[in-house]
C-alpha cells in the first residue's frame, strides 16, 4: 500500500514560485508519479507526470515551461517546482502514483493548497 503526503503549498504572488513535495511511504521507484490539480468549481486536471526512472516528463500545455516535475527515488519523494505563478494556478494540488503497467493512478495524496494572488 502506497501512501502519499503532499507539502509545500501556500500563498504566493503572481510571478512567484513554490516547490511542492510528495513524500511516499513504501517504495515507489517503479511507479509513474504525477501531479494533478483541482480549482474551485472545476474538474481535476492533469498537470505533470514523470516516469519511474525520472527520464521522461510530460506536462499539460498550461504549465509547460513554468513547472518542472522531478523525483528522488532514494528519498521516495516527487517534487513540482512551480515558477512564474499565475492566479489561474490557484488550486489544490494532488500527488498520484500509478504502478508500472497500470492504466489508472491508484494512489492519491490528500492535496496541498496553492493560492496565487494578483
Amino acid at each position: 500500500q502506497v501512501q502519499l503526503v503532499e507539502s509545500g503549498g501556500g500563498l504566493a504572488q503572481a510571478g512567484g514560485s513554490l516547490r511542492l513535495s510528495c513524500a511516499a511511504s513504501g517504495g515507489t521507484s517503479r511507479y509513474t508519479m504525477a501531479w494533478f490539480r483541482q480549482a474551485p468549481t472545476k474538474d481535476r486536471e492533469f498537470v505533470a507526470r514523470i516516469s519511474p526512472s525520472g527520464g521522461t516528463a510530460t506536462y499539460a500545455d498550461s504549465v509547460k515551461g513554468r513547472f518542472t516535475i522531478s523525483r528522488n527515488n532514494a528519498k521516495n519523494t516527487v517534487y513540482l517546482q512551480v515558477n512564474n505563478l499565475k492566479p489561474e494556478d490557484t488550486a489544490v494540488y494532488y500527488c498520484a502514483a500509478r504502478n508500472s503497467g497500470g492504466n489508472n493512478f491508484d494512489y492519491w495524496g490528500q492535496g496541498t493548497q496553492v493560492t496565487v494572488s494578483s
